[in-house]
């Protein structure tokens, strides 16, 4: 995927780089698979800011994800790839045989033409879903995860974490890596860039007066001689905040800090 870099014709402008996005092939999503798109503004349901630093941005329609691949047994053509402001990879609109439609996650190399399917008998090729025997996934945008190891009802899993995790045999998978690998490659280059994806601007506390942060006040802005802090008292920047006790915990082979074992 190509990026584009601008004439620095502005401040703004100077460092900014954009996404060609040659390989999409709709403009327009297809709308019996989409609904609309609420925002909070980062506050619950009683009205106060639990998540600072959101709000505003773009409006957006959801786009619905085929993330379960049921259905079995039924050849689908691609017919677009198409681009998700919900996500960071691109989704591709599959048209099965008895002329359903459905959205799932675009693995790179898919095209449209291209035929996918699910189930226990499908091929091992891009887009196709099986169980996680052998099989690669993620989520994110050129992400994939690695079947380390196999044993019984159990699969190792090496996530992009370098976490090793174990899953059971059974569930189902998506052969490839998802597309949209560049994504981390584009430069923003002004505010009002990040203010269109719904964030709002930060001040740092070292900027704030002592009654507004513990980094606040002193005659210049430097870090804070301890441990950094949030407003509000509490450790940040590698302190843990994991509960203890998860069930999640035990199917945990190896963390995903080199050098430290699972506890």
């Amino acid at each position: 995927m190509p990026i584009r870099k601008s004439k620095p014709t502005s401040p703004g402008r100077r460092f900014a780089t954009f996404q060609l996005r040659d390989e999409l092939s709709a403009e327009r999503p297809h709308k019996p698979l989409t609904k609309g798109k609420s925002k909070s503004g980062g506050r619950n349901s009683g009205g106060r800011i639990t998540s600072r630093h959101r709000g505003g941005g773009a409006k957006r329609r959801y786009r619905r994800i085929d993330f379960k691949r049921r259905k079995d047994g039924v050849p689908a053509r691609v017919a677009t790839i198409e681009y998700d402001p919900n996500r960071t990879c691109y989704i591709a609109l599959v048209e099965y045989a008895d002329g359903e439609k459905r959205y799932i996650l675009a693995p790179q190399g898919l095209q449209p033409g291209n035929r996918v399917e699910s189930g226990e008998r499908a091929d091992i090729r891009p887009g196709n879903a099986l169980p996680l025997r052998s099989r690669r996934l993620g989520r994110a945008a050129g992400s994939g995860i690695q079947v380390a190891a196999k044993e019984g009802r159990r699969v190792t899993l090496r996530l992009p974490s370098s976490e090793m995790r174990m899953v059971q045999a059974d569930c189902r998978a998506t052969v490839g890596t998802l597309s949209n690998a560049e994504h981390q490659n584009i430069t923003l280059g002004k505010a009002g860039r990040a203010r269109h994806k719904g964030r709002r601007p930060q001040t740092r506390g070292v900027a704030m007066n002592p009654v507004d942060h513990p980094h606040g006040g002193g005659e210049a802005h430097h870090t804070p001689g301890g441990h950094p802090e949030t407003p509000w008292g509490k450790p940040t920047l590698g302190y843990r905040t994991r509960k203890k006790g998860k069930r999640s915990d035990a199917m945990i082979v190896r963390g995903r800090r080199r050098g430290k074992k699972k506890r």
